[in-house]
């Protein structure tokens, strides 16, 4: 558990080709000014992080259409003692990652998103005999992916790379579509030869499968290749990145930020929970949204951005997704199942004032992404006076193997 070093995120040799996709400001008049927040300062809501949260209960995901693209991320995390730095950058940036899907498209339809946790590196309850542990399988619930990014703490441990990588290729369900985007992304900093697994057959097993691995590592690029983090993205066809696990995360304030948090927050006004696990869910969401005011109004703004996007569907528990998806027939729910404005409701009751939410949210979602058009205006002239682009965090690492990854699998990201 060596401290990470800052150093430039650098890809692997000329022969690693393949790769790709994922894992995230309202200022006074004038010029923007950067606002760096050191991970460690970031403020984690301790209702949601104290008590490790069990395996979840995962809704089923929704079958994607013949036509329709899929995307499958396992992020791997190193959560022993050392990667404090780490955890706060998949907090704080996994909403930016999402968000550079928001505009995905392989003739002009937009791909599923789904993404899984692992976690490894410590005993916290559900790990394994080598502390390794399954946080959430695939979902399409990025809820559910933020509530246990948030629970997850750091404590000593024992890193096994090759082992949590086997895990993840033989216990996920991996699309069997030969267009599937596929990728394992596995960061720590101890060397990859640790454990009873050889890291070599793991990540070739993961290759026969169609899964890319990728790996990065934090921190000094020669001390990651004398560790064997490189060895493994080239024989995974995958990247090997560097990265500094305690990079400040830079912020920019912008004029829109104030209404497009609070926006985000209006979103949930049009959900409409239904069913045994509708509250809960309903719940989880308002929670996730105080999990990102904690962290910063930017973070919210990004949280708010992917809730106005396609990535962000709840049909598992919200009438007006499920609807839209044609999961649930609405006139045949149970009165008790529905929220109490629509219990007196028949069928066809059912279905205007379920439309009437539908339409509330897409002029809420339409209202974000205008104001964020004249945001990232905003934000393209402020970056042109930073020093540092950021790259050699968590989220610059993965931003380079999506955009490479994304051009293989003729996905356009704008």
């Amino acid at each position: 558990m060596k401290p990470a070093l800052k150093l430039p995120i650098i890809l692997g040799s000329a022969a690693v080709l393949a790769v790709s996709a994922l894992l995230l400001g309202t200022p006074a008049p004038g010029t923007p000014s950067p606002r760096p927040v050191p991970p460690s300062a970031v403020p984690v809501p301790p209702s949601t992080v104290l008590a490790p949260l069990p395996k979840p209960d995962v809704a089923p995901i929704t079958s994607a259409p013949q036509n329709q693209p899929v995307i499958q991320i396992a992020v791997l995390l190193d959560t022993s003692g050392s990667m404090d730095g780490l955890l706060d950058q998949a907090r704080t940036q996994l909403w930016n990652i999402v968000n550079r899907f928001s505009h995905a498209k392989r003739n002009g339809v937009a791909p599923q998103l789904q993404l899984a946790l692992y976690a490894y590196g410590n005993t916290d309850p559900g790990a394994n005999r080598d502390e390794i542990r399954q946080v959430v399988p695939f979902t399409t619930d990025l809820d559910l992916i933020s509530e246990h990014l948030f629970s997850l703490r750091t404590s000593g441990g024992s890193e096994h790379c090759g082992e949590v990588i086997r895990d993840a290729t033989t216990q996920l369900a991996w699309s069997k579509d030969p267009d599937a985007m596929r990728l394992i992304f596995v960061a720590g900093n101890e060397p990859f030869t640790q454990g009873p697994v050889d890291f070599h057959d793991a990540v070739k097993s993961a290759k026969e499968r169609g899964i890319t691995v990728n790996t990065l590592h934090c921190g000094g690029y020669e001390e990651g290749i004398s560790g064997g983090w490189k060895d493994a993205a080239v024989l995974a066809d995958g990247s090997y990145l560097n990265i500094d696990q305690n990079q400040r995360v830079v912020e920019i304030a912008a004029p829109q930020d104030s209404e497009i948090a609070r926006l985000g927050g209006e979103l949930n006004k049009t959900y409409v929970a239904y069913g045994a696990g509708g509250e809960q869910a309903q719940a989880r969401q308002a929670a996730q949204d105080s999990n990102s005011r904690g962290v910063s109004i930017s973070n919210m703004v990004s949280r708010s951005l992917a809730k106005s996007s396609s990535n962000y569907s709840n049909e598992s528990w919200d009438l007006v997704d499920a609807v839209k998806k044609n999961q649930v027939d609405v006139a045949s729910v149970r009165a008790e199942d529905l929220p109490e404005p629509m219990r007196g409701l028949d069928g066809e009751g059912r279905k205007a004032w379920l439309a009437a939410r539908e339409k509330e949210r897409a002029d809420i979602q339409q209202r974000i992404q205008t104001l964020n058009a004249e945001r990232q205006k905003f934000l393209a002239e402020a970056r042109k006076q930073q020093a540092t682009k950021g790259d050699d965090t968590l989220e610059g690492a993965i931003g380079q193997v999506v955009q490479r990854e994304a051009q293989k699998r003729q996905l356009t990201l704008e």
